[in-house]
């Protein structure tokens, strides 16, 4: 394959390279590396990385032009200033509307789109079904589906992924590197409210090698193991892991206004259609991903979420 991918040195985009390249793909990355890192693409033999916003068309274009993909990976979102609406809409929109058309005049074969489950707003039921409405109402979930909503309008071979929290090598979102990192240097946490699914990176992988396939299902899926838990679930499975009891309760605070209190997913569809489940356990997940801070650390830690006003 030749395969395209957006946003290629965040933690999804790295991670697949990381499988892509050995198995003798070629891949050609764009990424502006607002939220990745460009050590993560190291020069290697059949990876180009190119510098640049896919909000810019005549880049995104003489990338495809140069590289003439079989596949693309859209993967680039930005996400990192929740009151920055013009970022957000240029990149998840104006920037997918300018991948979507390139892929379309390219006859990509296969094109692959990851969304955010907070496209579904606040729920009316949890799991949420795939079909259940969009509703979201932040920058980062009403730019993300306004960029999926014309994707899947193109008429590609496409596939558009949910995706639950995805843990993995260079994670740098969510309460996993939050509490590690906070509570390796004695620092104070809080715990939101709130209720999430964490699919371990492997089982990505997993879904990934189905969906990349032509003759492969298209449409939307969720990507979950379907299972909620809280984020004290997390922060206690960090503190045992780290060995620390803490002195006394952590606080628990209620959600946000941009935030949501439950979103797991419910990948029944995605079982039914494409054959898939997850494999991997919670416990499992949150130690493989602790394993790896341990050998690699925390960097930037970013959030589609506001900061919390101080009282």
């Amino acid at each position: 394959m030749r395969i395209l991918i957006t946003g290629g040195a965040g933690c999804l985009g790295s991670n697949l390279i990381e499988r892509y390249i050995p198995a003798g793909h070629e891949v050609l990355v764009i990424d502006n590396f607002a939220t990745g890192k460009r050590e993560v693409l190291p020069p290697v033999a059949g990876l180009t990385v190119v510098e640049g916003s896919v909000a810019d068309s005549g880049l995104v274009d003489r990338c495809f032009g140069d590289f003439q993909p079989t596949h693309v990976i859209h993967s680039a979102a930005a996400y990192k200033d929740p009151a920055d609406w013009r970022e957000d809409v240029a990149t998840n929109v104006t920037g997918t509307i300018n991948v979507v058309d390139a892929a379309k005049r390219h006859a990509v074969r296969r094109f692959v789109n990851f969304q955010t489950a907070l496209c579904y707003g606040r729920p009316e039921q949890v799991p949420i079904p795939v079909d259940h409405p969009t509703r979201p109402f932040t920058s980062y979930g009403i730019s993300k589906t306004a960029g999926e909503q014309y994707a899947l309008m193109a008429g590609l071979p496409l596939v558009s992924l949910r995706l639950a929290n995805i843990t993995g090598p260079r994670l740098a979102i969510g309460p996993i590197p939050t509490f590690y990192k906070r509570l390796k240097a004695g620092q104070k946490c809080f715990c939101s409210d709130t209720v999430r699914d964490f699919l371990d990176m492997e089982d990505f992988f997993s879904i990934m090698d189905v969906v990349m396939r032509d003759d492969a299902p298209t449409g939307l899926f969720n990507v979950s193991t379907g299972e909620g838990r809280s984020i004290k679930d997390v922060f206690d499975a960090v503190c045992g892991y780290l060995g620390i009891v803490p002195a006394e309760p952590v606080p628990v605070v209620p959600p946000g206004a941009d935030d949501v209190p439950a979103v797991v997913l419910d990948p029944s569809r995605t079982r039914q259609v494409l054959g898939w489940e997850a494999k991997i356990g919670f416990a499992d997940t949150i130690a493989r991903m602790l394993r790896w801070y341990d050998a690699h650390g925390v960097t930037d830690i970013h959030s589609h979420l506001a900061a919390p006003k101080a009282s």
